[in-house]
């Protein structure tokens, strides 16, 4: 009897509902899905990060009214003249001290190239200088509630080499420039002349593409690597292709890229058509860019 009494009672007191209830709460499923990270950053969620990443550079240039930009491409690794000169000199000093040195002697050539490359980035920061002076000349801030179209705004990969010279041509003519920064097992750390609500951090290369290109007005590509080559091809391609408005690929270093690129050989191997080598135009001069990307439009 007094089993069947203790049985009844067990039964008659119910779960702890507390108890219960708190399990339903801390558990992973019930955090909402845009707040559970450990959702957000697994596979399962890769395209709701590809979106996010689209949509946030997206708004932020909507609200900025941000209408155009100039892309300007080029290596990370070309230096300020001032920098370069100093490399070099150091270098030197290191061969006059080891004289026999095979080290010392590949330094001072690696050091005089980077003299050699560093007028890009005097041409970059020129040329940036120059669209921000003809496209953003009125004060920002002086009348905060009416609404400034921007056009032409200098956009960069945000780190450093040209992209850092273009950002700071822009910032020298008191203008605002974008930086669209991507992380990389290797930190790059984003210039520090970008306009800073302008500045992005992008996981996926295809979504900093296409904000690279979709609002771009122009494309100017300086020297540069693999990542440049990539971006330079990607423009071409578009174009040739007519996925993209047109506009103007403004190449400075025609020697360079000659040297890289037989554009003829490709036409003349019929895996271009002629008319491709029509889609790119080869400057000297910060100045010559800009008429060539004013006299694109005014002809259209």
């Amino acid at each position: 009897m007094a089993k069947l009494e203790r049985s009844t009672q067990k039964k008659n007191s119910g779960p702890d509902t507390a108890e219960l209830t708190n399990a339903l709460l801390t558990s992973p499923s019930y955090i909402k899905a845009y707040e559970d990270e450990g959702f957000m950053q697994g596979e399962d969620a890769r395209e709701l990060r590809l979106l996010a990443e689209y949509v946030k550079a997206d708004s932020t240039f909507n609200h900025r009214n941000i209408l155009s930009t100039i892309i300007v491409f080029g290596s990370a690794r070309i230096l300020p003249p001032d920098v370069a000169s100093k490399l070099l000199t150091d270098a030197e000093s290191e061969l006059a001290r080891n004289p026999d040195s095979a080290k010392a002697h590949a330094a001072v050539a690696r050091a005089r190239e980077k003299v050699t490359m560093s007028h890009y980035y005097e041409m970059a920061r020129r040329f940036a200088e120059i669209v921000s002076e003809h496209n953003q000349i009125y004060d920002y801030d002086s009348d905060p509630t009416h609404k400034h179209y921007l056009d032409y705004v200098i956009c960069t990969g945000g780190g450093p080499g040209i992209m850092e010279a273009a950002n700071r041509g822009a910032y020298d003519a008191g203008g605002v420039s974008i930086g669209l920064n991507i992380s990389l097992p290797f930190e790059q750390r984003p210039n520090p002349y970008i306009t800073p609500d302008l500045c992005f951090q992008y996981h996926y290369f295809a979504i900093r593409k296409l904000h690279f290109m979709m609002r771009a007005r122009a494309l100017v590509v300086f020297p540069g690597g693999f990542g440049t080559f990539d971006e330079l091809f990607e423009g071409l391609t578009l174009r040739q292709t007519g996925r993209m408005q047109a506009l103007p690929i403004i190449m400075f270093g025609e020697d360079f890229w000659r040297k890289c690129i037989n554009f003829e050989y490709l036409a003349e191997s019929g895996v271009i058509s002629p008319e491709d080598l029509n889609l790119f135009t080869f400057v000297k001069t910060p100045d010559e860019a800009w008429t060539a990307i004013r006299d694109f439009y005014l002809k259209r």
